[in-house]
């Protein structure tokens, strides 16, 4: 065993023998209630790994040897989601394809992942920009065609006309494109969609049994959004046709509050409307321009224009005019909506903008209604009872719904309806480095789907974007085909899949990765995880595509669980310091943290000693400079010590702050642990870890408090390691190194090498899902792979010995008067009365009872006795 603890040295050396033995291997047992599936999310190969990623994995990698050491059949996989838009924009900015961009990235980021020493079978690695990948995308899309899931229409989209391409919501900014300037127009273009709200109600149901954290829960729940409201129309009548002008609302109680009625830009009626008028026209073009998701709209300036047509209100008969909205989605609904000023906010404000009528129509007791001032109790709907509303005054919100969706179904022009905010989800991209859509295009036949047999669809690997449309439109080789059913010359189609289709299901395909088939009998027994590890930000759209991924593979009969995930673990950001200074023309230049000095009184660059401004603490991030590179924080202080303080520094679940003196007492620790192994070589050799024979010794008092301590410690590791508080875990480590390098009288005597033995293995053992590397060095220098016959990988948990927690006496705090006077030391079996006399006997009282007889005592069991004069 060397001296000194070089982590480099160690950590080589275990991972090497790691790989030599495959050790990470999984294989199906025939238990399958004994397995225990950790996943987390797989990266996009972006180039390298940041503290995030570093966090992530440790988390995984803590849980899933600890859940072995417990005698448990483990996977930890990895892979990588390798389609998306990044690639196409390094592609361009470096001029290379998207292929080579994405190999030389996962390559470097592997070997990144490597030296950390994570727990990865990596035969079973999934790269989804591979064909054996996304073959079965393309073949679930042309089964689900099949089935009607997955269907094709009109769609919106974000148009660039300069570059000829669909962009994506967030690569418009303030309503251009973000690489050529222009101003982004809607269009309405052929897509396809997989019919998600089919599942609506059983993804919604589904969510009570799922041990996901709660909000999570609930922002699935609001995404998916069931409301419960009224769907009817104004009737109106156009070119000598009448017809209605249907709306949806919650909030039927207000309809007769109704001063206006919206459409979107999008909607027929609007373009009937704008015919020969070049104001609404123009008015229409522009609501065109900009985003298209439900974000953008929600934050933009609300704008409308009156067309001059009116519609009839269906209950009161008054004329209603219609306005044109920018706000109103022609994907809401059937893209109109009512416009109630008094009871809605957004409505009042663009009522007030425009001069519209606002009329009061429910009250609250006690309250004042302003046309010109909104207050939030306008919108209430529990404390309000109609008001200017005929028949239906004094109905609370419920009963007015109530009577007034039954008159209007008694005329004919409404209902009471279910509707969700949940829509069937778009997975055409207009864009080239994706799943290629297996589908041909065939002027005899139309949309013929590519025989099974064809699959995959490759896409060509070696095409560089320009920014100037899809590349594949413009590839003959990939472009022109024959049709599979006439023989006559086709396209195939140029679109490719949502990357969110890619990583729907590469959990499954972990499980069976060289299977013949999409899946096999090992993702039956693998699925579904146990417990999948990413970050909040992808609570939403990835989790509620990945569920209903399982319930539609689940109806093809491929496999036969309907959930995903049992558990799920959103992990907190990485956070840290933030230094900027500001250039002439006012844009901030980001400084790293380990570039800038910091004061009391502020902070300092390095580089040439001028002030820079302190951002505060935000999530470690490119754009503001302030991360930490792994790799150089692995090369400096090896992997143990990043692994140690990522779980120290924070519960898994919350955010960390960034300390770098946090790393070197992290390093610190590390170093202490190795020493001390060393200093104490010889003795810890000297005997071994029975604790059979420790039970029936006579040990010291030293030696059984050594004892009570350590195994007390390892009591609350245990419950810290179950509740997934590695923080904690860490904290207790530390605490039993403590009272290891304080107990030198407990090494003393016969049983002192056998009680440190013990507790110095028990210490490793609780260290070792933490700092692998270090504890199974020191595990097997110090003999104990030969005493127990097995790597520490492999080494069953050894628990708590509640003999050694046993105590012939406890410690009660002594109180005269309720005011805390000493300590008093009794027999663990003592009789209320001994504790009584033993009190009254003590010098304190004596001291402090003023030589009076005692009035009373009281004993509270195991804590304190109270001694009342």
């Amino acid at each position: 065993m060397q001296e000194k603890y070089v982590p480099a040295d160690v950590e080589a050396a275990a991972q090497s023998e790691w790989r030599e033995h495959d050790v990470y291997k999984a294989v199906e047992s025939p238990d399958p209630a004994n397995k225990f599936y950790c996943v987390s999310m797989l990266p996009y190969p972006s180039g390298k790994l940041h503290m995030g990623h570093v966090r992530n994995y440790t988390i995984n990698d803590v849980m899933v040897r600890y859940h072995r050491m417990l005698g448990r059949n483990v996977l930890m996989p990895m892979g990588w989601d390798a389609f998306g838009m990044p690639a196409e924009n390094a592609a361009m900015a470096n001029n290379v394809p998207p292929a080579k961009w994405t190999y030389d990235n996962i390559a470097y980021m592997k070997k990144q992942m490597q030296s950390m020493g994570l727990a990865i079978d990596w035969s079973r690695e999934v790269t989804t920009c591979k064909p054996d990948y996304y073959k079965w995308n393309q073949w679930l899309f042309l089964k689900l065609l099949e089935k009607g899931i997955v269907y094709k229409k009109t769609g919106t989209v974000n148009w660039d006309p300069v570059d000829q391409t669909v962009l994506a919501n967030e690569q418009v900014i303030d309503g251009r494109g973000w690489r050529s300037g222009a101003t982004i127009e809607k269009r309405q273009i052929p897509m396809y969609y997989m019919r998600i709200t089919q599942y609506a109600d059983e993804l919604l149901d589904d969510l009570d049994g799922l041990g996901w954290p709660e909000r999570v829960k609930v922002m699935q729940q609001n995404w998916i959004g069931k409301s419960f409201g009224v769907n009817f129309g104004f009737p109106y009548e156009i070119d000598g046709e009448a017809q209605l002008l249907r709306v949806f609302t919650t909030r039927a109680d207000t309809v007769m509050g109704v001063t206006f009625v919206a459409v979107a830009a999008e909607h027929p009626l609007a373009t009937r409307l704008a015919r020969n008028k070049p104001d609404l026209q123009q008015f229409i073009e522009e609501c065109k321009r900009g985003g298209v998701a439900e974000a953008d709209i929600a934050t933009m300036e609300k704008k409308g224009r009156p067309t001059g047509f009116f519609v009839t209100h269906p209950l009161t008969q008054d004329r209603v005019e219609v306005w044109i909205g920018n706000y109103v989605l022609m994907s809401y609904g059937e893209g109109a909506v009512m416009g109630v000023p008094a009871h809605d906010e957004r409505d009042f404000a663009f009522a007030l903008k425009y001069a519209l009528p606002v009329r009061q129509v429910v009250g609250v007791e006690g309250e004042t209604f302003s046309s010109m001032v909104w207050a939030d109790w306008y919108a209430d709907k529990e404390k309000g009872r109609l008001v200017n509303s005929g028949k239906y005054d004094g109905l609370t919100s419920k009963e007015a719904i109530d009577a007034i969706a039954a008159d209007l179904k008694e005329l004919g022009l409404g209902d009471k309806q279910v509707t969700w905010r949940l829509r069937d989800w778009g997975i055409s991209r207009q864009r080239y480095w994706g799943t290629p859509i297996p589908l041909i295009h065939c002027d005899h036949c139309g949309d013929v789907p590519v025989p099974e047999a064809d699959l995959p669809v490759v896409l060509p690997e070696n095409l560089v974007p320009d920014g100037t449309g899809n590349p594949l439109a413009k590839s003959a080789e990939f472009l022109n085909v024959a049709c599979p059913k006439c023989g006559a010359p086709a396209r195939r189609e140029t679109d490719t899949m949502d990357t969110f289709v890619d990583s729907s299901w590469y959990f499954y395909r972990y499980a069976c990765p060289d299977a013949a088939n999409m899946v096999d009998a090992r993702t039956d027994y693998w699925m579904p995880m146990d417990m999948y590890i990413g970050g909040i930000e992808h609570a939403i759209l990835h989790l509620l595509y990945s569920r209903f991924w399982a319930k539609v593979s689940r109806d093809l009969g491929l496999i036969n669980f309907g959930e995903p995930a049992a558990n799920l673990l959103t992990q907190g950001m990485v956070l840290n310091g933030t230094y900027y200074r500001e250039d002439n023309s006012g844009k901030r230049v980001w400084y790293n943290p380990l570039d800038v000095t910091v004061t009391p009184t502020g902070a300092t660059l390095k580089a040439d000693g001028e002030p820079v401004i302190v951002g505060g603490i935000e999530k470690m991030s490119k754009s503001k400079n302030n991360g930490v590179d792994p790799q150089s924080l692995i090369d400096s202080y090896g992997a143990d010590t990043a692994r140690l303080f990522t779980m120290f520094a924070a519960p898994p679940e919350q955010s960390l702050e960034w300390a770098d003196s946090g790393v070197e007492g992290a390093s610190r620790f590390l170093r202490r642990l190795w020493h001390f192994g060393f200093n104490h070589r010889e003795v810890l050799a000297s005997a071994k870890s029975d604790r059979a024979a420790l039970r029936a010794a006579s040990l010291s008092d030293a030696q059984k408090t050594l004892r009570r301590e350590i195994h007390s410690v390892l009591r609350q590791a245990e419950f810290d390691y179950q509740r997934i508080q590695y923080n904690t875990v860490v904290s207790a480590a530390m605490k039993m190194l403590n009272a290891i390098e304080g107990a030198k009288d407990a090494i003393e005597g016969p049983h002192g090498p056998a009680v440190l033995r013990e507790s110095y293995g028990l210490l490793l053992q609780v260290l070792y899902p933490v700092v692998p590397h270090v504890s199974v060095t020191l595990w097997n220098e110090l003999g104990y792979r030969s005493e127990f016959g097995s790597d520490l990988l492999d080494t069953r948990w050894q628990g708590v010995d509640e003999k050694a927690l046993d105590v012939s006496e406890v410690e009660l705090v002594l109180q005269i008067n309720g005011k805390v006077r000493g300590a008093l030391t009794v027999a663990k079996d003592a009789t209320r009365e001994v504790i009584e006399q033993a009190a009254i006997a003590h010098e304190m009282f004596e001291r402090f009872g003023n030589g009076q007889a005692p009035k009373k005592v009281i004993v509270v069991p195991g804590r304190l006795v109270n001694v009342v004069v």
